[in-house]
Formats: structure tokens, sequence, C-alpha cells
């Protein structure tokens, strides 16, 4: 049993270490325990039996009931790429004999077999973070490299259902990703998306679509509401695999620090992304086509959620920068 982390990025980032446990016990049945939002990311995946979903809650409650599921399979050992406390008294209170992973958040006791990790040790990219994980615990790791494996049946349901909106597919396809779950920090402003979607109309006769979840629909809608050509609002519109055709047939993806950031760039799409209080060194994207663009301020990286000044790590990212940034891609 792997414990999976909680956020569609860091899943999708996971992967790597995922297909190492794998790789290492070839003749192991792997399951996964995922928040219910990720659990297609480990279903695409041929070598997982499985997953069990986990509560969204936490409580001592949920995490009881959810260990009562995981006590029914009988797991051998438990792989923990999270690093709270809950989640090693899950698998403590399912019984689950093995139980691995970082030595952190207080539950050094819960675990059987520990790695662990000094505050002075240099940030690394969270591909780096769970490999490094599953090298010190002494499997064999794969190379540090991104793929999201989607079948053709994902993307011709995926066209199907743009062409419905309707799409035109023989135009420029450009996603943009408006939202930042994490909080507000996080996003570029929805006028600078306006104001750039607008000239990629212009420039390429683009179509643009406003993807990410029902949460979003308030972003989508002030992004949209300045553009004559109103762009097509695929917010809280589709499931995750639904979501990851519909970005596998985009031409470019622009978007905040983001979860579909990290699945873009696993399809191989190329993606321009806007950073404000993150380290792009520690959550960007990890590989090519892709680009990276931030401010220049002197309080980041802050990881505030809220920013109590003046946003000024976004704001200073002006559209006509991003732009430049993005015809690299559309020659």
């Amino acid at each position: 049993m792997v414990r999976a982390p909680n956020w569609i990025g860091d899943a999708i980032l996971s992967l790597p270490a995922l297909a190492s446990v794998h790789k290492s016990y070839p003749a192991a049945e792997i399951w996964v325990a995922a928040s219910e939002w990720t659990q297609g990311i480990f279903l695409s995946l041929d070598f997982v039996k499985g997953t069990i979903p986990l509560s969204h809650r936490n409580s001592y409650k949920s995490i009881h009931e959810d260990a009562q599921e995981l006590k029914k399979q009988s797991f051998d050992i438990g792989i923990l790429f999270t690093n709270s406390f809950g989640s090693a008294l899950l698998f403590a209170l399912a019984k689950i004999p093995q139980r691995w992973g970082y030595a952190r958040d207080g539950r050094h006791l819960l675990l059987t077999k520990r790695v662990e990790i000094s505050a002075l040790e240099a940030p690394k990219h969270h591909i780096h973070y769970y490999l490094s994980l599953i090298s010190r615990l002494g499997m064999e790791t794969e190379p540090p490299h991104l793929d999201f494996p989607l079948n053709d049946d994902a993307r011709t349901q995926a066209g199907v259902l743009l062409r419905s909106l309707p799409v035109n597919m023989h135009k420029t396809i450009i996603m943009l990703s408006p939202g930042a779950s994490y909080g507000p920090a996080k996003r570029w402003p929805a006028s600078s998306f306006s104001r750039l979607a607008t000239e990629l109309q212009q420039k390429h006769d683009a179509e643009i679509l406003i993807i990410g979840s029902g949460t979003d629909q308030e972003i989508a809608a002030a992004v949209a509401e300045p553009m004559s050509k109103k762009p097509i609002d695929l917010t809280g519109k589709t499931t995750l695999l639904q979501l990851a055709g519909a970005i596998s047939l985009s031409n470019l993806f622009i978007t905040n620090d983001s979860g579909p950031m990290h699945l873009a760039n696993a399809l191989k799409i190329p993606v321009v992304a806007i950073f404000g209080p993150t380290d792009p060194r520690i959550t960007g994207p990890f590989q090519s086509p892709s680009k990276v663009l931030k401010g220049q301020v002197s309080c980041w990286p802050c990881s505030y959620r809220v920013c109590p000044f003046e946003h000024q790590c976004m704001t200073q990212i002006s559209p006509e920068r991003v732009l430049e940034e993005c015809q690299g891609f559309l020659k």
C-alpha cells in the first residue's frame, strides 16, 4: 500500500517514485490510498491493482474509518509519500506491519523503517524528494522524468467533448489555468489573463479554453468578462481523465503554479508557468517543453496564501512578457 500525496500536482510528481516501487517489487500487488480527486491518476497505471479512496476530513474518526477499510486488505508494507502524522497513524491503525516513510511531523515512533531528513538539507524538486525517499529506503529508482499514460480512448473522448462545445480542432488550441487551490497569492490577475488571451486570439486566431475545478468558475468568469470573443469555460465540467485528454489535444498550456500545470508537463504539452510566492526550483514544471516566469521582489519566496502587501511578485509580470514567451512555442 502506498499513501499518495493529497494534491494533483504532488500526485503527478510522485509517479516516478511509484514506478520505482513497482520496479523493486515486480511481483507485489500494489495498491494506492489516495484522495478522491487524485484516484484517476493512479488508476491509469497498469501496475496498480487498485485504489482506496480516503476521506477528505482530517479527524481521528475519519482516519479510523479509513484504517478499517485498509485493514481488510491485509497489506504487508505501507509506504508513505506524505509527511503528516495522520497518514502514519492511518497505517498503524490499519495494522500494516511494515510502515516506511520520512521521519517527519512527530511520527517517528509510528514508522518501522524511517528516513531521517534534516532541516539543513538543500531544498529539492518534489520529484527528487519522492525518489530520494525510495532510494534511501534501499530500492532502485527510476530516472527522474514525467510521463502520464493516457490511452487513445481518452484522447478520442476528449476530442468528442471539445468538438461538441464547439472547438475548432483545426485552430491553435490554448488552455488557460487561472486558478490555484493553494490560495489567491498564487494567482496571476484575471485581468492579465484576459489581456493575454485577447492578444493570442488576435495574433494566432487561437481557440481559448479555461480549465479548472468548480471552485475556479468565478475566476474563469472574471477572465472572460472583458473579452469580446468569449473563451470556452471548462471549469468544473471535466473529470481528471477528461481534463488530461483535453490538455493532450492542446498546443499550449498557460498556468499559475497549480496541479494541472504538472499534468500538462507530464503530457509533454508546452507549458508557460507564472510563479509568484512559491519556488519553481521545488514545484515548477520539471521537464521541457516549459518556461517559468517570475517577478523579482525582495520578499520572495514567502509561500503566503494571501499576499499582505501589493502582490508585486505577480503584478510586475506583464501580459506582454508572457505573450513573448508564448510566441516561442507557437511559431
